[in-house]
């Protein structure tokens, strides 16, 4: 059988320059990868898996406080492309109640997995946590099976390296207290990650891995070797994330010729729990929440991953959502994804253009922060939580399914993107509404009330039945 790897998506970008003189931002867009198709095999056949992430700038965004907790240009009401810190997502989210109250992650350990390497995230998690006031955490980079030199001409290299900065430095934002184990595949190859992956389920490193890549699950090679590690890492209790993808409801085909209506794989493995993307709008100073719709921002080609398996079956939790066939669908929750209405603020050094801090989109922005959440809900019941999505399908939840989500009722994630001979293919994805969809699943977290109800009402004890069946 033909192995595939699995690779990063396109990494794009807006320049961001702030000009202090006048006042002004500019903003122009381009991509570092060329082909918006980037899923072709590795010289030795394997699929490469994707980094779901993109930029807006090529530029680092300038600080414009002068003193004290860091304000960005891009926090400013007539900025062409707006962001937002820690201190607005942790109060749009709801997040800030719980960490006044002690509840920070701690004790908890956030398993991160990613390739290749980002040889500063070190002191480029401190060098975010001075500009946003965050305390320090313990950060552990662990390479299974070795390092791969870093190569800053590489930009596949590049591409992952920024997604470790995001994943890192954004679970740490939501769970200051969590511990991170990092942990780095020697390559975006299917099989060194499945090998990352199951190096951290095995010596049992974390309570939830997440996981912000993906690849179109029919080029899968290897899908059940990712299949059985989900189901040893659920029989542990650990909870496992994975972004839904940026580029709507089309994914490449497997030759990287076309856009074709398909979803991802690992989101849509039913021991996953996919997160998919949203506008998040937002006072930029305070992080007042104003509302959210489904993540689509033509302009960059982009838009939340969500839709319909074609070989997963519906998993059992899913039962009671109406308008669900034979197949699984995703995401099941989402985020913030945006990218020049919304992105989040990143350090990172190994930019082309150089260190410093960068405003980062995409549905990876949302499993890293999502696992933070989980970290919170460990700590707060003192016990793992499990499979995820048993719980927030859980008829249980209806009553408090209000206080717990944001109901993102508007929006869609139809796409158009152009095919390998630059010919432009639409691709008709699925509307929001009230309740799950194909493509903001339940909505957005409400920290406040969610986490201690999945503190209360974990699944780490699954029958064996319900295992059997996914």
């Amino acid at each position: 059988m033909t192995q595939r790897s699995i690779t990063p998506h396109r990494l794009c970008y807006s320049v961001v320059a702030n000009l202090t003189l006048l006042g002004l931002v500019v903003s122009t867009f381009f991509c570092l990868v060329g082909s918006t198709y980037a899923a072709s095999p590795s010289p030795n056949g394997q699929a490469r898996l994707q980094p779901l992430i993109k930029f807006t700038s090529d530029t680092p965004i300038s600080d414009d406080s002068g003193s004290g907790t860091r304000h960005f240009s891009c926090q400013s009401p007539n900025a062409k492309a707006i962001c937002y810190g820690p201190s607005q997502i942790r109060k749009a989210y709801n997040i800030q109640p719980l960490l006044d109250d002690g509840v920070t992650g701690k004790g908890a350990t956030i398993v991160i997995v990613d390739a290749f390497q980002a040889p500063d995230i070190q002191n480029d998690l401190k060098s975010f946590d001075q500009a946003f006031g965050l305390n320090d955490t313990d950060l552990n980079i662990i390479a299974p099976d070795g390092l791969t030199p870093f190569d800053p001409q590489d930009a596949n290299q590049v591409d992952w390296s920024a997604e470790i900065s995001l994943d890192v430095e954004w679970a740490h934002a939501v769970a200051p207290n969590a511990t991170i184990d990092l942990v780095l595949s020697k390559s975006d190859e299917e099989r060194d990650l499945v090998s990352a992956i199951n190096h951290a389920i095995d010596e049992d490193l974390g309570d939830v891995i997440s996981m912000s890549f993906g690849i179109n699950e029919t080029c899968m090679a290897g899908q059940q070797l990712w299949h059985q590690a989900f189901r040893d890492a659920t029989s542990k209790g650990t909870t496992l994330l994975a972004s839904s993808g940026d580029t709507g409801a089309a994914e490449d085909s497997c030759d990287g010729t076309k856009p074709i209506k398909e979803v991802l794989y690992p989101a849509v493995d039913p021991f996953v729990t996919a997160v998919g993307g949203t506008q998040l709008h937002a006072d930029l100073s305070t992080g007042e929440y104003h509302d959210e719709v489904a993540w689509n921002e033509p302009k960059y080609h982009a838009a939340t991953g969500g839709g319909f398996s074609t070989s997963v079956p519906k998993p059992f939790y899913q039962n009671s959502v109406n308008g669900i066939g034979n197949y699984r669908g995703i995401p099941d929750v989402s985020y913030d994804a945006a990218i020049g209405d919304g992105g989040v603020i990143v350090r990172w050094s190994e930019a082309p253009n150089g260190a410093g801090f960068y405003i980062v989109g995409g549905t990876s922005s949302g499993s890293p922060q999502w696992a933070g959440i989980v970290a919170l809900a460990v700590q707060d019941g003192k016990s793992r939580i499990g499979l995820l999505n048993t719980t927030i399908y859980s008829s249980d939840q209806k009553p408090h399914y209000s206080s717990n989500f944001y109901d993102v009722t508007s929006g869609n994630n139809s796409i158009t993107l152009p095919d390998a001979n630059n010919k432009q293919v639409t691709i008709e994805g699925y509307s929001a509404g009230p309740g799950w969809n194909l493509t903001t699943g339940w909505g957005s977290p409400q920290a406040a009330a969610l986490v201690p109800y999945l503190a209360n009402h974990n699944a780490i004890n699954l029958s064996s039945s319900d295992l059997a069946s996914l």
